[in-house]
């Protein structure tokens, strides 16, 4: 037992040692991305550009939701690369939304730019929604099924931060209706008419 407990302390005194010998670990690209992000660049190819992001602008609104996700994530700024956290810019034409979606490994922080957002999340027991303006600032924890939908007359922005350099996102709507599944089934297991079913399946690229 006593070996067990040497090991561990030698375990744990080398991951804090190596937390400080290093200030960061800017991603090499090219490596593997393992679960705790990727291999880390050999300190004399670092420059300053990977600890910049010069892409931060209003992104094309006119896909199916008719909203645009600007991210700056690991892959778009590598020295966010075991430091948990990333950001993004939404921006949402009017009537634009982001359908239901969770990160399941990553918080969310939604800072308010321009216009009027209504968002929300869902836990089992209650739902949570709050219409935004210019100033407001909304989180949503690690994840919960949430939204954004543009209430306003006209365009709005909001900036996005995240406790995860490569957040991810599951949408809802595309994993139920993205897929392979027959038709029948999902009918079956959602409650939804068979017909709205093929509807959206035809809608968001599935099949069956």
């Amino acid at each position: 037992m006593k070996m067990i407990y040497t090991l561990f302390l030698f375990a744990l005194l080398s991951s804090a040692c190596h937390a400080f010998v290093n200030d960061f670990c800017v991603a090499n690209l090219k490596g593997r991305d393992g679960p705790s992000g990727y291999e880390c660049k050999p300190p004399n190819t670092v420059t300053v550009d990977d600890f910049v992001f010069s892409g931060f602008v209003a992104g094309n609104t006119s896909g199916i939701f008719n909203a645009a996700v600007t991210p700056a994530f690991v892959t778009e700024l590598p020295g966010v690369n075991g430091l948990g956290l990333s950001a993004a810019r939404l921006d949402l034409a009017k009537g634009g939304f982001v359908p239901v979606h969770s990160h399941t490994a990553s918080s969310e922080i939604m800072i308010m730019v321009k216009g009027e957002i209504t968002a929300g999340f869902i836990t089992p027991s209650a739902a949570y929604q709050k219409t935004l303006k210019p100033g407001d600032v909304m989180v949503f924890p690690q994840g919960l099924l949430h939204f954004q939908v543009n209430s306003g007359k006209g365009k709005a922005t909001a900036f996005l931060a995240f406790s995860n350099p490569s957040p991810g996102a599951q949408l809802l709507d595309l994993l139920l209706f993205g897929n392979n599944l027959p038709s029948e089934l999902i009918s079956q297991t959602t409650l939804l008419d068979y017909e709205q079913v093929k509807k959206l399946k035809a809608r968001f690229g599935g099949r069956g």
